[in-house]
């Protein structure tokens, strides 16, 4: 389950389907990881086909990403059973 984002345009997307502070053209493939990963149990339930899923390192070691496009990424911690610090971001 989603816990908590740190981006408040993903929070406006996740709970009001809010699209106006994010590119139109992701929305879509955003609004689908999501459903993934408020539904995922643990961070590996997002490696699916496309996703790109995988553990950042380094002084972001604990941090999960999944692409989204071009340079975009949702990126996500995790506590217990629930993701949390949701973000989009350009991290490379």
């Amino acid at each position: 389950m989603i816990r908590s984002f740190k981006s408040r345009a993903l929070r406006a997307l996740w709970e009001k389907t809010d699209r106006a502070k994010l590119d139109a053209r992701m929305a879509d493939r955003i609004l689908r990881r999501l459903d993934v990963l408020d539904a995922a149990e643990r961070p590996e339930e997002m490696n699916k086909p496309g996703f790109n899923f995988h553990r950042l390192s380094g002084s972001r070691a604990g941090t999960y990403s999944v692409h989204v496009n071009g340079p975009w990424c949702l990126t996500f911690e995790w506590d217990g059973t629930d993701a949390i610090r949701v973000n989009l971001e350009q991290y490379h």
